[in-house]
């Protein structure tokens, strides 16, 4: 049996091999931080091939496919090639299928010319995948050696939806191992960097798709969610994204890590450079009757009555909870300006904001925590032990690492030594999550004694994460992710403003909660953030997509009408 470092090693050949000639470009200095401008510099884009791939509204791009201006192989080639040109640069791809890709949409092309009619909702368009998404011949390696040559029997839910409405998968993106990291390596296709500074991590573990949408190197893209995964990415690369509710859009026959555990879902959403993008995604998928084909998916039909926001006053004067502060991890300076901007753009917008009070926020991360680890690690030793490669104790990378004060992330010290738990303590656990539920709802439900509406607070808004994209191996901050995965809240993340040296000072020291707290206020630095995407979570209710999508795009819309009126 050949090693586990030789068969990563063939497989990464293999996977550069994949790549056209014709599509490399020069190698860029390893001490360029910011790669943002190379698409553009580069040479190996048209102009009319930086045109389609720059424009991040998806529906303007399905409106030219439909008219035929674009053809979905022209389409899919500009975004192919950006998307080589981003792997060249920040390793986020992993299954690279030109010519599948391109006969599909020669396929589609040909319908609309025979027909006249699109083949569907997404007709022609190219969408990213996470290396969990089967598809038919394909490899889903999900950043274990012992993965590499299973081959897909046959496409995942999504993948069989993604095709009926016409659209054309094109590449999928790198992961960590097992998944359960906040940031993105793994020793088959190693390490994703953040194209805003690559000494920086995208987050993980949807960071494969969080650097190549930044580098607008796929118009949308698909991740996951069990901690934040779909939001720390966004975060950390500028995008729009949306955590649906348990259930609401189908998971059946994707792989995953932790497979069984039902307590807390994983879910899939869309991530994007606009949140038209998230819209079109997550309503099409819904439309398509997901339920017909995954017996989880929960039979609820997109309600334009809940995005018209009926039950949040119809949208004219909705009443945002600011969290500045989870008392678990304080925000770096950063995010707290973002905070202060968005509730400014609000209140000029008619709305109102109030202050945030979080509710048993600790208690709820340990009860999560803890969850994850029942099994003592099992999950994760099985699928290692199928080629002999260790499992992956930490991000930090072999040299360069930068110096951090943190010497074990809080959340080991909430959980404890790990050990397989027996099922009357996960019982157990369960039963807590359930009260922790019932106590969080009420809480947010008694807000309504200060509202001034007659409603309970709308949606919160507080950060994703405590800090802008930090160095590799230091994101341990899930503190405010892991909320909405255990209270099942709709949740989308939306991009604020950028880290900026001259405003983003570092402020006095506070009354630290915990170590890690006091580490992540030791590590902030202005000029090792500086020009680092912002961007902060709108937190709904449970099976409320429809309502978080359309507060995010009047947040959105506040946003840049504040901006425009601030800078003229």
């Amino acid at each position: 049996m050949t090693d586990w470092k030789t068969r990563c090693a063939q497989r990464k050949q293999a996977q550069l091999n994949s790549i056209p000639h014709e599509w490399l470009i020069e190698a860029f200095p390893a001490n360029q931080m910011n790669v943002m401008q190379v698409p553009r510099d580069c040479g190996l884009l048209s102009v009319r091939e930086l045109e389609i791939t720059e424009t991040v509204d998806v529906d303007v791009i399905l409106q030219k496919l439909a008219s035929a201006e674009w053809s979905s192989v022209e389409v899919t080639t500009a975004f192919y090639k950006r998307a080589i040109i981003a792997q060249q640069l920040t390793n986020c791809l992993t299954e690279i299928y030109v010519e599948r890709a391109l006969n599909r949409a020669k396929e589609l092309d040909d319908v609309l010319k025979a027909t006249g009619r699109v083949s569907g909702p997404l007709h022609g368009l190219p969408i990213s995948l996470k290396d969990q998404f089967t598809m038919k011949g394909l490899e889903t390696i999900m950043g274990y050696a012992g993965w590499i040559g299973q081959y897909a029997d046959s496409d995942c839910v999504l993948v069989e939806i993604l095709y009926e409405c016409g659209a054309v998968p094109f590449v999928r993106t790198n992961v960590p191992q097992t998944l359960m990291w906040g940031e993105t390596y793994n020793h088959v296709f190693g390490r994703t960097v953040n194209p805003y500074n690559r000494y920086l991590t995208p987050g993980g573990s949807s960071g494969g798709e969080g650097a190549l949408l930044a580098m607008k190197g796929s118009p949308l893209g698909v991740g996951t969610d069990i901690g934040g995964s779909l939001r720390i990415p966004s975060a950390f690369c500028g995008l729009y994204t949306l955590r649906p509710s348990y259930e609401r859009l189908p998971y059946c026959g994707a792989v995953n890590a932790l497979e069984g555990q039902e307590s807390i879902s994983s879910v899939l959403g869309p991530m994007a450079n606009s949140i038209s993008g998230v819209k079109l995604f997550t309503k099409t998928l819904i439309d398509a009757k997901p339920w017909l084909k995954d017996p989880l998916a929960i039979r609820k039909e997109w309600s334009d009555k809940e995005y018209e926001l009926v039950y949040h006053g119809g949208g004219k004067k909705l009443c945002f909870g600011i969290m500045w502060d989870n008392g678990v991890v304080r925000p770096h300076p950063p995010l707290l300006r973002a905070m202060s901007i968005t509730k400014r753009a609000l209140e000029a917008a008619g709305h109102i904001v109030l202050d945030w009070e979080p509710h048993r926020h600790l208690e709820i991360y340990r009860n999560s925590e803890t969850i994850f680890v029942a099994d003592g690690g099992e999950d994760y030793r099985v699928s290692c032990a199928l080629s002999g490669e260790p499992l992956i104790m930490t991000m930090l990378p072999d040299e360069g690492a930068h110096e951090t004060t943190l010497d074990e992330p809080y959340v080991k010290r909430l959980v404890g030594p790990p050990y397989h738990r027996t099922t009357y303590e996960l019982w157990n656990l369960h039963k807590e999550k359930r009260e922790l539920r019932k106590s969080h709802l009420d809480h947010w439900e008694a807000s309504a004694s200060r509202t001034g509406t007659g409603r309970p607070i709308d949606a919160i808004i507080s950060p994703a994460v405590a800090y802008a994209a930090v160095p590799h191996g230091l994101n341990t901050d899930s503190f405010y992710t892991t909320l909405c995965n255990a209270m099942d809240y709709a949740t989308s993340v939306f991009p604020v403003t950028f880290v900026d040296t001259n405003l983003d000072h570092r402020h006095p020291p506070h009354k630290f909660y915990n170590h890690e707290d006091e580490a992540i206020y030791n590590l902030y630095d202005s000029g090792l953030f500086d020009g680092c995407p912002v961007g902060l979570q709108l937190i709904g209710r449970t099976q409320e997509e429809e309502a978080v999508i359309a507060m995010t795009e009047i947040v959105d819309r506040a946003l840049r009408q504040y901006t425009k009126a601030n800078t003229e």
